[in-house]
């Protein structure tokens, strides 16, 4: 990447295996879901350590599927957080369940798992002895930027009263909680492929569980509640009949996308690496500087998260909290004269419960889920791609410096 340049705020790592494996692709005929995807799936798999990777063209895809198997129906519950992206909740209204908003912490910025807690205790009832249905149904935890939510006590609250987790891990790849991959322990995980994510098919996501059942349901879903998908009907192994058993989607990866997800995969722990190696030359740049605030990660990478686990953090983000108090701008025009200084930046999120649609539906008002509010706007996303060269990382430092000295109160 040019150091005269502007430096965008993502950008994919697309190498020439990747190119090649596209071409292959397309070289063979089998251009729609077939060998490839199946072949994604069974690699996604083994690296999770997942019994079933469904392989599906979005992460929204994959959180729809995951509510349907576990059985999500009309004015159910579902928890969640409201720091996250559009996907999360409107999955939830397919069903016309209803989101249930919960506060985040205000370190980690992943949802509260102790006010999780105390609101499924209040919802369910005093006795712990008893199973809460229909409401709350589900939790929807988001692992914020990749750092893993407390999954310990999700989980806990969730037993007690026969709820379903399923994981919202658009950001989590590669992430661990308490020493363990996320995907591979609780009840449905939920992955992103998109263009800026930790490895991407352009758009893609991939749902993983190790109940038979569910899985089962998700894959017959995936592709319009048929029995049998194309590979199966159309390959030398296949048959021409087949049955729609329920209304299903249109949710199945291409072969296409399937090619570069394999070469991609092959590559996340390195990709990941170097998203590492990023995120700990911001925190050591900017570690004396007053008007921000570095993100919450755990002291070492494996090491411990605040509640004393092994955590491990993909480091999708790398997101910023202006100390406000300390400067003389506001975080837009901060954001606007990065740009000038040539980086490009994001904001994750707007919350939820301040979008219209939320705040129409729900009668939300900014200050009924404070901490989410007030972090909101303080918050920037900085350039973090491993495409990022040392220099590129180093003009990203100094804009924020510049900027933060310039307009220091």
């Amino acid at each position: 990447m040019s150091h005269d340049g502007f430096i965008p705020y993502s950008l994919p790592m697309i190498g020439e295996e990747e190119i090649e494996e596209v071409l292959d692709t397309l070289r063979s005929g089998w251009i729609t879901t077939g060998p490839k995807a199946k072949e994604f799936e069974r690699e996604f798999a083994r690296y999770i350590g997942c019994r079933h990777a469904i392989a599906v063209n979005s992460c929204t895809a994959a959180l729809h599927l995951a509510l349907d198997a576990v059985g999500v129906g009309e004015d159910d519950e579902v928890v969640t957080s409201p720091m996250t992206f559009a996907a999360t909740a409107e999955v939830i209204r397919y069903f016309k369940a209803r989101p249930v908003f919960v506060d985040i912490d205000p370190v980690t910025m992943n949802i509260d798992a102790e006010r999780v807690e105390e609101l499924v205790d209040r919802r369910c009832g005093e006795s712990r002895s008893r199973v809460c249905n229909p409401r709350p149904k589900v939790i929807i935890p988001v692992h914020y930027a990749g750092y893993p939510c407390d999954m310990d006590r999700i989980w806990a609250v969730a037993g007690t009263y026969g709820l379903k987790v399923i994981e919202d891990a658009a950001h989590a790849l590669p992430s661990y909680f308490n020493g363990k991959i996320i995907g591979s322990t609780g009840d449905i995980a939920c992955f992103s492929f998109y263009a800026t994510k930790n490895i991407t098919t352009g758009e893609g996501g991939m749902v993983t569980t190790d109940n038979d059942e569910w899985a089962e349901r998700m894959r017959i879903m995936s592709l319009h509640g048929i029995s049998k998908d194309a590979w199966n009907r159309y390959s030398a192994e296949g048959s021409w009949y087949y049955e729609i058993i329920a209304p299903g989607y249109k949710y199945n990866l291409t072969d296409i996308a399937a090619s570069l997800g394999i070469v991609q995969l092959r590559k996340a722990d390195r990709l990941w690496r170097r998203r590492t190696r990023i995120a700990e030359l911001y925190n050591e740049a900017f570690k004396e500087l007053e008007e921000l605030e570095t993100p919450a990660a755990p002291p070492s990478i494996p090491g411990s998260a605040p509640s004393g686990l092994e955590v491990k953090h993909s480091w999708h983000l790398y997101v910023i909290r202006l100390n406000l108090e300390r400067l003389t701008i506001d975080r837009g025009r901060f954001i606007e004269e990065l740009k000038e200084r040539g980086v490009g930046t994001s904001v994750h999120f707007i919350p939820l419960h301040i979008h219209p649609y939320y705040r129409d539906t729900y009668g939300y008002k900014p200050e009924d889920f404070p901490v989410a509010y007030e972090t909101y706007r303080r918050i920037i996303s900085l350039p973090i791609y491993p495409r990022m060269t040392d220099g590129d990382v180093e003009r990203v430092v100094d804009a924020v410096v510049s900027v933060a000295t310039k307009f220091r109160r």
